[in-house]
């Protein structure tokens, strides 16, 4: 690299390739952090056509529809639990769970400030205030430990998230919970397929754990079912009143119909009887980044606990203090060449501006935290050269840093 590089006119730095500064763009369709997963199509068909069979339809008759049931089934039997209770989404399974678990006459629900943008949206319009307590460095995830120390007299619920890598401390929490005799929900919209040790050390399926577990079906998720979410329970009087609540709560305007639709449960039985192979898929692609990411300093790879079953889904990695450019800078430049990264849950939410009562926290190892992490493409539409060409593009950025850098300082002196 020539050393004068970064004091020439800004016209002169066009040789940094990259289509943030007018080069060719690496990838013509778009490579994402969702998983976009689609089953065979004929099997679909095969668990769609009981609906158009079916004499009556879910909106007509009280329950879920019968492939929704078939659903139901399938994945309470998958989960190890007594009760499924499937949602047309994931909000409401989560909404619809609150409602049903927070303790009467308390406000307070505590959950992790380094989790999903709209958390805290769903716990408001249940009426409640979000407390947000600190995440364990190690997991990125709500603790024992942490959540503890947010536990009051108005505390309704305790609200414990798993990361999108590997689970948070199921039985800490679940003891926890017992100590305070607390309501415990979890959020496992990421760790379908994941188990984590129970307070006796044996792996048991994420769905088991707490009062209940809550998962969505949307495309970005494991579990494809176009959208829809249930909740798992091995409490069945809890089951009932969720059954209850989705199929006709009254609202301010009108009644609640949550059901999910046949549809979305044929596109959910279809992907669940592929999972297995899709999890080897993501194993694969995983295995690459671990291997091509190693050859790249400044960025670490989240890497997955293979001592317990894991999806392999998501590919996190954390920007070190050697990376040589701002994650915001970063993921400018792999989003204009078509690599869809993003950061990892930032801002976190308790420092975004809110319009509904909460509870202020400060949180500094949840600030430092939500700077350095980000999601890099993963999903059935990515292959094992995409990633190969992802890092490739990583190691280019690494190796041409200050040309990248005097590059941008003239992109943003002729804006």
């Amino acid at each position: 690299m020539n050393p004068d590089l970064g004091r020439r006119e800004p016209a002169l730095v066009d040789f940094v390739d990259l289509a943030r500064f007018g080069g060719r763009k690496r990838f013509d369709v778009p490579k994402s952090t969702s998983n976009l997963v689609q089953p065979a199509f004929e099997r679909f068909l095969d668990y769609a056509r009981p609906m158009f069979a079916a004499a009556t339809t879910p909106g007509l008759t009280g329950g879920p529809g019968i492939v929704a049931a078939q659903l139901e089934a399938r994945l309470a039997a998958f989960h190890e639990v007594a009760r499924c209770v499937t949602f047309c989404s994931g909000f409401w399974a989560l909404a619809t769970s609150v409602v049903a678990l927070a303790r009467p006459g308390r406000t307070e629900v505590v959950m992790p400030s380094l989790t999903y943008r709209r958390m805290a949206d769903v716990v408001a319009w249940t009426g409640l205030v979000p407390r947000f307590c600190e995440v364990d460095p190690s997991s990125l995830a709500i603790s024992a430990e942490t959540a503890s120390a947010c536990i009051g007299q108005d505390t309704a619920l305790l609200l414990a998230v798993h990361p999108i890598v590997n689970c948070c401390d199921a039985s800490g929490l679940v003891e926890l919970a017992t100590e305070s005799g607390l309501p415990l929900l979890f959020d496992g919209v990421e760790s379908v397929y994941e188990r984590c040790a129970d307070a006796r050390g044996v792996a048991r399926r994420v769905g088991t754990f707490g009062d209940a577990e809550v998962f969505s079906l949307h495309a970005s998720k494991l579990l494809n079912g176009f959208e829809g979410g249930y909740v798992t329970t091995n409490d069945t009087a809890l089951a009932d009143r969720l059954v209850t609540l989705r199929d006709g709560r009254a609202m301010e305007a009108g009644s609640l119909d949550a059901r999910l639709t046949d549809m979305h449960a044929a596109m959910a039985l279809a992907n669940l009887d592929e999972l297995d192979a899709q999890v080897a898929d993501n194993r694969s692609r995983y295995a690459r980044y671990r291997t091509a990411l190693a050859t790249v300093p400044g960025i670490r790879l989240l890497a997955f606990d293979e001592s317990l079953s894991t999806s392999y889904k998501n590919i996190v990695v954390e920007l070190l203090d050697d990376w040589p450019l701002s994650r915001t800078l970063t993921l400018d430049i792999l989003n204009a060449d078509n690599v869809l990264a993003r950061a990892y849950y930032a801002p976190p939410l308790h420092s975004k501006p809110m319009a509904y009562p909460y509870v202020p926290a400060r949180l500094p190892i949840t600030d430092q935290l939500a700077k350095r992490f980000m999601l890099l493409p993963c999903g059935a539409f990515v292959t094992l050269d995409d990633i190969d060409a992802v890092v490739d593009l990583l190691a280019f950025m690494r190796n041409h840093a200050p040309a990248i850098l005097a590059a941008e300082a003239a992109r943003e002196a002729t804006r």
